[in-house]
């Protein structure tokens, strides 16, 4: 029998309702997890103890009047670049060490009010700046297949805190790739939703036009129930959109795989450098379907090659805008110095990581006068041929499928001296960000030497309800 730590939501859930176990008791577990496994790994900054406990007792006594909701007692964690009412949130900078907000993020707001149980806030690459979580002040999280890998960036601690079951499900944020290349070297399900479809207010913003919140778990169900709850309008989100909001796990239970479309985007196969484990698998996988019914069509998406360079001049440009509001004066950690000059210059120096000040100023480099248009102009130029291409695909298929990284996980310390070998780690998850469609990383297997591959399925835009019924038909065919 699983430990309880272990358990997916949709388990949980029904261990809860028939008495098998309390709230509290699969909240210890959870946080028996943490203790024993968290100062070998680093997943979480803070950890939520009493306050785990205390919502866990609350969830026990709606359970016992009958109040349940489908997360009431559910232990989940947080990634610390996005806002918890009284509970400390760093995004990984030293400069917001001392930072404790005083709302919720939407998205957690969502949640909270299910009753589900905040276990702590997990590491990431500062502000969400990486690609390996090595960029974070607090340190690296390993990878829990290999201690002596990345976890993934920019939400390692998410990613780790769910493969490790040190809770049962994480909220995370994907600009680029930040749930979904992480889900993928820790061998979990990431979900990257359409842009708009999820709230950002609360969500530390890095890049305001890319930005995005979802659900890292277990299983495609438990990623169907989650997104569901997440989703829809928030006044306080101008970019979230009306559209009805479905019921994704009614929707994943009655699909049919039989002639479904599925295209294969060729210049994703066909990258110098795909490593042939990870090629090998996303093809025994597509074959997978292919007997199973689905008619797999090949395609082009010609314009992904800039994806890459469109990202990191619009990220960096809109990195450089948002952060100016973290200087030290309004809140965070603040230099002691004689003027105000040296409090802005130290506070910013010592409280943001290389990475954090490298995009700052290629982002104001961008963006200053003479060179607008020469960068970041054209690069939402490109960017708008990125999205046609999608748009294109889309009309002669259902999904897409492609590799989630080139790669498995590295090792700590392996890329994080090569900038552009690290930015490339992205190479297939930057290009549906750019174009704001959805997408999932699957579990697919593992390399001979033990490491998680991940598959990767975008859909169009608002089409979350398609690829979370292929990501369940490929947990039931494997």
């Amino acid at each position: 029998m699983k430990n309880l730590n272990e358990l997916t939501i949709e388990q949980a859930r029904a261990g809860l309702d028939k008495k098998e176990f309390t709230s509290v008791e699969l909240t210890q577990a959870c946080l028996d997890r943490i203790h024993d496994r968290n100062e070998e790994l680093n997943a979480f900054i803070t950890v939520t103890e009493e306050l785990a406990l205390e919502e866990a007792r609350k969830a026990d006594e709606m359970i016992a009047k009958g109040e349940q909701k489908m997360l009431t007692g559910i232990p989940y964690s947080v990634k610390d670049a996005i806002c918890t009412k009284d509970v400390r949130s760093t995004a990984s900078a030293k400069i917001l060490d001392n930072y404790v907000p005083p709302f919720d993020a939407t998205v957690i707001k969502n949640i909270r009010e299910q009753g589900a149980v905040l276990v702590g806030k997990t590491n990431c690459d500062a502000f969400g700046h990486g690609a390996s979580n090595e960029h974070s002040m607090y340190g690296p999280v390993k990878n829990p297949h290999d201690t002596r890998k990345v976890a993934g960036g920019s939400s390692g601690g998410a990613a780790a805190s769910v493969a490790d079951h040190q809770c049962l499900f994480a909220i995370a944020e994907d600009t680029g790739g930040s749930i979904r290349q992480p889900a993928a070297f820790c061998g979990i399900y990431g979900l990257r939703p359409s842009y708009g479809r999820n709230s950002r207010y609360g969500i530390m913003p890095m890049a305001s036009s890319l930005d995005t919140v979802g659900p890292m778990a277990k299983t495609a169900g438990d990623i169907a129930i989650l997104a569901e709850i997440m989703a829809g309008v928030d006044e306080r989100d101008a970019t979230t959109v009306p559209e009805v909001v479905p019921s994704y796990k009614d929707e994943i239970e009655k699909f049919e795989i039989k002639n479904l479309k599925i295209g294969i985007p060729k210049e994703y196969f066909e990258l110098e450098g795909l490593d042939a484990e990870v090629k090998e698998a996303v093809e025994n996988k597509i074959e997978e379907l292919k007997k199973q019914g689905a008619e797999i069509v090949p395609v082009s998406l010609p314009y992904t090659k800039y994806a890459i360079p469109v990202y990191y001049i619009a990220v960096p440009s809109e990195d450089s805008s948002n952060l100016g509001r973290i200087d030290g004066i309004r809140y965070g950690v603040q230099s002691d110095r004689e003027n105000l000059y040296d409090t802005y210059a130290h506070s910013r120096a010592h409280g943001f990581p290389e990475e954090v000040k490298r995009r700052i100023m290629v982002g104001t480099y961008a963006l200053s006068a003479g060179y607008y248009d020469a960068y970041y102009r054209k690069a939402q130029k490109v960017r708008t041929l990125i999205i046609q291409d999608f748009e294109n695909v889309f009309q002669n298929v259902d999904v897409l499928i492609t590799p989630t990284s080139p790669f498995p996980a590295f090792g700590i310390g392996e890329k994080k001296d090569d900038v552009i070998a690290m930015y490339l780690a992205d190479v297939f998850v930057s290009p549906g960000a750019v174009a704001g469609i959805p997408g999932i990383s699957v579990p697919i297997g593992n390399t001979k030497d033990g490491l998680p591959i991940g598959l990767q399925i975008m859909g169009p835009r608002m089409g979350e309800s398609k690829i979370l019924q292929v990501a369940e038909r490929m947990r039931i065919s494997g």
